[in-house]
């Protein structure tokens, strides 16, 4: 039960970040600006991604992953990749920033940004990455966001 637990905090969680982003995203931009909110969200996710490639590549923290050290199998889904940043925490935060910046709903940015946590303590929980890989996740996707900064008031 404690491993369903775990492996639905670290991978299930995404869905319905993913679905409840989807819904703000599309129905609580004006029409008008759906366009110019679309592409910063491309242009702040682009930058994001790539900005995690170039860092990854830079710093690595560690080669294996906290299961491969431990002995053990992974609590979660993962890429065969030393794990920093973590890509979960990169598209979760990069969506909860999508979501605060355009629609400035604060209820469901804070819903998004709650469970995008549950998903970080899962990933660690299911021993793919460590606080380290989670924390590199969400700061570049906050770094990332600096095109949002340039959103006409």
């Amino acid at each position: 039960m404690k491993d369903l637990l775990i492996r639905i905090l670290a991978d299930g969680t995404m869905v319905p970040i993913v679905l409840i982003a989807i819904y703000a995203l599309v129905f609580k931009i004006n029409n008008n600006k759906r366009i110019e909110s679309y592409s910063r969200i491309l242009v702040a996710g682009l930058t994001t991604y790539l900005l995690a490639k170039l860092i990854s590549v830079i710093f690595q923290p560690a080669i294996e992953r906290p299961f491969e050290v431990l002995g053990t199998t992974a609590g979660a889904s993962f890429l065969n990749n030393p794990g920093f940043p973590s890509d979960h925490m990169l598209f979760a935060t990069a969506i909860v920033c999508a979501v605060w910046f355009e629609t400035k709903n604060k209820p469901t940015t804070l819903l998004l940004a709650l469970m995008t946590i549950s998903v970080g303590v899962g990933r660690v929980l299911a021993l793919v990455h460590t606080p380290v890989d989670i924390i590199g996740g969400i700061a570049i996707a906050l770094v990332g966001s600096i095109w949002y900064l340039n959103r006409k008031r």
